[in-house]
């Protein structure tokens, strides 16, 4: 099976769970379902409606600045950015807004209008959006075309920090969780796109452009 992260064409078995099968990447250490597994567009949208993103609840903004306060704290005054995944309920850009900084949405299902993509920004945030990608080489090429220099790329994911416990872990059970990264696929992706790196949070990386 060929990586959809690096293309690397060794991808071997690496998990069965919830009665999918996941592959691992040996050169980037992804782990991803196979392409026939993935839900389709009109499913994984109906998944997607299901999501509860309230931008009143309390508890979901807290949940969002793990992301947006490590951010922001190296952000400067009129600093315009874009939010790529906002999902039905847009308020990771809310949040920046209320702070400042001009914050756009995009969003392929809830906010598909392509004019955000063709400009470059000062930050891009893409919170719990990363696992839902099919073809995160891809994804992650077109977010690196959209930060400008100096910039930065915000990403919240949770991490594979133990194989054993994947066929069990909570974050698998999502049937629109497709792409599963480790601390060494952040590193592949910053040598990648020539990104410093930085981890202020177990689930969040900020990726730099100088």
């Amino acid at each position: 099976m060929t990586c959809p992260l690096c293309a690397n064409p060794d991808a071997h078995d690496f998990a069965r769970a919830h009665g999918r099968l996941y592959f691992r990447c040996p050169g980037c250490f992804l782990t991803f379902l196979h392409p026939d597994e993935r839900l389709d567009a009109s499913a994984e949208r109906a998944r997607y409606e299901t999501h509860d993103n309230d931008p009143s609840d309390a508890g979901y903004r807290a949940f969002l600045r793990r992301l947006a306060d490590p951010l922001m704290a190296r952000l400067t005054p009129g600093m315009e950015g874009l939010d790529y995944g906002s999902g039905p309920g847009p308020t990771l850009s809310l949040i920046l807004r209320e702070h400042g900084f001009e914050t756009t949405d995009y969003d392929p299902f809830f906010a598909p209008d392509p004019a955000p993509l063709q400009r470059t920004w000062d930050f891009v945030t893409c919170s719990e959006t990363a696992e839902h990608f099919f073809e995160p080489g891809r994804d992650f090429a077109t977010l690196s075309g959209l930060v400008r220099r100096p910039g930065w790329l915000g990403v919240m994911t949770r991490l594979l920090d133990y194989d054993d416990a994947f066929p069990s872990w909570w974050y698998v059970r999502d049937p629109t969780h497709v792409s599963f990264y480790r601390a060494e696929t952040l590193e592949w992706i910053a040598a990648r796109h020539g990104w410093g790196l930085e981890r202020p949070r177990e689930d969040v990386a900020l990726f730099s452009r100088r």
